[in-house]
Order: structure tokens, then sequence, then C-alpha cells
């Protein structure tokens, strides 16, 4: 008996030329990026348009910990997604910024957003039927429209 994981494994690797741990390497960042805070912490650098400091980024990103901001960006660091820089004052001050590779990822993740965003009435009626609650609409959301300079723009 084959398992999904097995077949769709070594069918990925073959597919594209990976090697095990190429495609090892993949889905970590896959993993990363989809994580809880990942893409937040990204995007509240991205709207900024500037360097942000650690205090900052806490207060941009609801509902995160000291703790998990600084597992985040220390593996989005790792990733090369954003650059710490240390400046030598007293006391320290340390700024976080995206990398090229960031913004990239955020433009590429802005289609998927909007297209989330515009179908939320459907996602919160399938929750409400399969909870068993009466379904209350939220109001139109005003999203910009998909086109594909919106996504490349920044």
């Amino acid at each position: 008996m084959y398992t999904f994981s097995m077949i769709s494994k070594s069918k990925t690797a073959k597919c594209y030329g990976m090697s095990d741990a190429q495609e090892k390497h993949l889905r970590d960042l896959v993993g990363q990026v989809a994580g809880k805070w990942s893409l937040w912490v990204l995007h509240a650098l991205y709207e900024n348009r500037a360097p942000l400091r650690f205090a900052r980024l806490l207060e941009r990103v609801d509902g995160v910990s000291q703790k998990m901001l600084t597992q985040t960006l220390r593996q989005l660091e790792r990733d090369g997604l954003i650059t710490r820089t240390i400046f030598p004052e007293v006391p320290p001050r340390v700024e976080y910024e995206l990398t090229v590779d960031g913004k990239e990822l955020i433009d590429q993740f802005l289609p998927f957003w909007i297209w989330l965003a515009g179908r939320l009435p459907r996602f919160e009626k399938a929750r409400a039927c399969f909870d068993g609650v009466e379904y209350t609409s939220s109001p139109e959301l005003d999203l910009p429209e998909l086109t594909p300079t919106l996504a490349v723009s920044r």
C-alpha cells in the first residue's frame, strides 16, 4: 500500500529535478512562509515601506507575543526575506527591513490575499453552516482591482 506522501514526494522531486535535500528545503520554506505569523510580519514591513524596530512590529502584528515575533524574525532573516541592522548606539537600535525576495514574496501573495478577502462572506457562510449557527452576512469589502501591475508595484 502506498501513501500520498510516498507517491507525491518521489514524483515531485523527479518532476522538478530536485534532490531530496532541495525538496526538503523547499517544504521547510513553504512551511515557514505559511506559518501563523510570517506573512503578517512581512506585510507589516511591506506596508511601512521603511525599516521598523522590534517594538513597532510588535504593535503592528496584532496578537503576536514577543517570543513568537523574535522567533519569526530570526527565521525570516535566516531565509533571506528580511534584514536585521544593528546600530552601534547606546542603547542599541535594531531595525528590520524586507529584502528584495521578501518584497517579491508579498507581491506574489497579494493576489491570493485579495482572492481570499473577496470570498470572505463565502467562508463565513460555510463556517456558520458547518457550526450549525445562523449566518449573518458581512459588509462588502472595498478591495483593489487585481491587475498585473498591482502585483508587481512597489
